[in-house]
């Protein structure tokens, strides 16, 4: 997955790999829109730049040490 520029698409399986977090986990957070995905015929799609984007946001910046 190294080789994977900003521009790829990304299946659900790529994305749980990615995420480190089980495949119906994606699902579950596609079907409540709760993570930036488009669906081609019957199979969501993930472009990875707005992945990583959408990730940013979910950061928890305010932590304080």
């Amino acid at each position: 997955m190294a080789s994977m520029n900003r521009d790829t698409f990304m299946t659900t399986k790529e994305v749980a790999r990615y995420l480190r977090v089980d495949q119906y986990t994606i699902y579950r957070l596609v079907t409540q829109k709760k993570i930036p995905a488009f669906k081609i015929g019957n199979q969501w799609r993930f472009k990875r730049s707005i992945l990583d984007r959408w990730l940013k946001s979910k950061m928890n910046t305010t932590a304080t040490h």
